[in-house]
């Protein structure tokens, strides 16, 4: 193993370093030789910070009016970027690639859960947007207005984001899995005039309904006056004469011509809500022109796009954030053809993803580390089906990827050979932050490493001081950037408690951080994660990355629980990779391997990180987006009975877990 012990000293107030990871994949010649990266982004960058930024602008949008103004910070923490120019983020994203002669490039490769599929080309969907556009205009939706979107993966989730944003009318997606509670919530927050639906989508095989929760949110009393509905799967739903319009309709009553509406580059352009929030929802808002540059600029270095050769593909829904700055916006202002896909990586067969893979010819890959620990769990005969030959570069997103998983995708996935970007950003940041860039950098598995050129960051421990190389702290951003948050929706003072009053002047993200002895950046998780053992502030993903480090383990989740001892004691929660776990059944009730576990992270991290007590289980407890519920994990692990499970993708994993602890 390349993870060793480390007994590092600890800078005060700061977060233990505990891993060290020694690997490292440097790009190849023929990759660096190609690569739109150069290593003279990072100077240019640093040289001329606001000149640097003004140049990605202009040279990846087009603006319909000039800007002047590059940054005006004046009014901390609001920032306003490229202020006095004008532009439309549709006409970027579609329009401008019509009007170019790439018409008939395609945009999306659509692969619906059952297997139907739809080719949609640049012409196609300027003229769907178009519709749509005029379609909303038709309702009385005017710019400033809000448009609430509940959509499945389909194009038209695209699409009808794509027509917001072409009428300047700030949309607020809302992920298909949340309730009709959290529905009514942000559709009152937002004050939303019109909801986006379907019918339903296909999930695991079967159809699932959206629009009853729908009716169930505005028979709670909203300012909603019509629901476009779109049909996807068939199935009978109510139906409100007068408010409820089909979606396919009103696109046929549409004109297919709509001029764009060029608004400032401080135009709202969307809301976005944070999951997992209590109360009142937190409305994270984003612009128009700064978000975009950042997400064109990010898009095409931190993947080495060719809009003209490669086929890109984000797994993430368009209901976070990702979905947004990668599926909708980044890909489609750089002109890239993508696919797009409805269900669960395991419907009809756990080779779904690979297959989709080998039928597009997929070149770039992004999604999050909880799929592929799953895949990992699953095992490599999956993707060991499948020509996987097409792909030339691996992204990571979500939250910090264990280096063993991280080793596996570029092995298993990638033939060794694809470098893999592991990028770290957030809802509020709205564009990646941190990150590798391929052909420049030597990657380390498991590490984020170094901000993009333009972005500033730092490690700070508790008394706002930097750590030094090989130090832990917290995670902050130094000077404003483009695709930066604007505010929270309608809440000016949350916006700053929330995110500038703990370290002066600076954005602090809520992530923990260490150094490494180069200076690289690597995430620990939320700093809630953090545990105080005998005065050790210890992080659950190191802990968690030091299981995973095992053959056997294809995911871990670690919790702090309370111990009279210690203060808190480390709890493991593990599921083992499929050819695992038979071995785990003759070992009478698994105990062997929870002992070889234990001692495994004594070796790697220390005897103070050895967990109290580790459970093996099939699944762990996550919502539809793939985060791991920890706050669940040590209602339990403290013998409580477990919280909230409404926002779970399967409730019942709680019951076994439960069952699990008590024999």
């Amino acid at each position: 193993m390349s993870q060793h012990e480390t007994t590092a000293a600890t800078p005060e107030g700061g977060l233990e370093n505990l891993l060290r990871e020694e690997r490292s994949f440097p790009p190849s010649e023929e990759f660096a030789a190609q690569a739109n990266a150069r290593p003279d982004l990072y100077e240019r960058a640093a040289a001329d910070r606001e000149g640097f930024w003004a140049e990605q602008a202009r040279e990846l949008l087009t603006w319909s009016e000039d800007f002047t103004e590059v940054l005006d910070f004046s009014a901390a923490p609001v920032a306003r970027w490229f202020g006095d120019g004008r532009l439309n983020a549709a006409y970027n994203a579609v329009d401008r690639h019509v009007e170019a002669g790439h018409g008939d490039r395609v945009a999306l490769h659509f692969e619906g859960e059952p297997g139907d599929t739809r080719t949609i080309t640049y012409a196609d969907l300027k003229e769907q947007v178009s519709r749509a556009a005029n379609a909303l205009e038709a309702l009385g939706v005017r710019t400033g207005d809000r448009v609430a979107i509940y959509l499945p993966m389909i194009p038209e989730a695209v699409i009808a984001m794509l027509a917001c944003a072409r009428i300047g009318a700030p949309h607020s997606v809302v992920f298909g899995g949340f309730s009709a509670e959290a529905l009514h919530s942000r559709i009152n927050d937002a004050e939303a005039r019109v909801v986006i639906t379907a019918d339903g989508g296909y999930r695991r095989g079967k159809a699932s309904a959206l629009k009853p929760a729908v009716d169930e949110a505005l028979a709670k009393g909203t300012p909603v006056e019509h629901v476009l509905v779109v049909e996807r799967t068939g199935q009978e739903v109510p139906w409100t004469e007068g408010r409820d319009v089909r979606w396919a309709d009103a696109l046929a009553a549409a004109s297919p011509e709509h001029t764009p509406v060029d608004v400032e580059a401080e135009h709202p352009l969307f809301i976005l809500y944070t999951s997992g929030t209590t109360g009142k929802p937190k409305g994270i808002l984003h612009t128009t022109g700064g978000y975009l540059a950042q997400c064109a600029f990010t898009h095409k270095y931190v993947f080495d796009l060719k809009p003209e050769t490669d086929v890109y593909w984000c797994t993430a829904d368009i209901g976070w954030v990702t979905g947004h700055s990668y599926v909708t916006y980044g890909p489609l202002v750089n002109g890239a053809t993508q696919v797009l896909y409805e269900g669960t990586p395991d419907t009809p067969g756990k080779d779904r993803w690979w297959d989709l893979v080998e039928k597009y010819k997929v070149s770039i890959l992004y999604t999050a580390p909880t799929a592929i620990r799953t895949c990992m769990k699953w095992g490599a005969e999956y993707p060991g089906k499948h020509d996987l030959s097409s792909l030339r570069v691996l992204g990571s997103v979500g939250e910090p990827i264990n280096p063993e998983a991280w080793m596996w995708y570029r092995r298993t996935i990638g033939a060794d050979r694809t470098p893999v970007v592991d990028t770290w950003w957030q809802t509020e940041t709205g564009a990646i932050m941190i990150s590798p860039l391929p052909g420049v950098t030597a990657a380390k598995p498991g590490s984020a490493q170094v901000p993009l050129p333009g972005i500033s960051a730092e490690v700070l421990d508790e008394r706002g001081q930097p750590v030094p190389n090989g130090g832990g702290g917290y995670l902050v951003l130094t000077q404003p950037w483009p695709a930066m948050l604007r505010g929270i929706w309608g809440d000016p003072q949350r916006f700053y408690d929330t995110y500038w009053s703990r370290f002066e002047g600076m954005y602090f993200a809520g992530d923990g951080a260490k150094k490494d002895d180069d200076g690289d950046i690597w995430l620990l998780g939320r700093v809630d994660d953090v545990m105080n053992v005998s005065g050790h502030r210890l992080s659950t993903t190191e802990i968690e990355s030091a299981l995973v480090s095992h053959p056997i383990v294809a995911e871990a989740a670690v919790v702090g629980a309370k111990d009279d001892t210690t203060g808190q004691a480390v709890v493991a929660f593990v599921i083992l990779r499929a050819d695992a776990i038979e071995r785990a059944d003759e070992a009478g009730e698994g105990a062997d391997v929870v002992a070889e576990l234990r001692n495994h992270v004594a070796k790697e991290i220390g005897p103070i990180a050895k967990p109290r007590s580790i459970l093996v289980v099939a699944e762990l407890p996550k919502t539809r987006s793939g985060k791991i519920m920890r706050r669940l994990l040590r209602d339990i692990a403290e013998g409580r009975e477990a919280g909230d499970v409404t926002t779970l993708a399967d409730s019942s994993v709680m019951d076994q877990i439960s069952k699990g602890m008590q024999r």
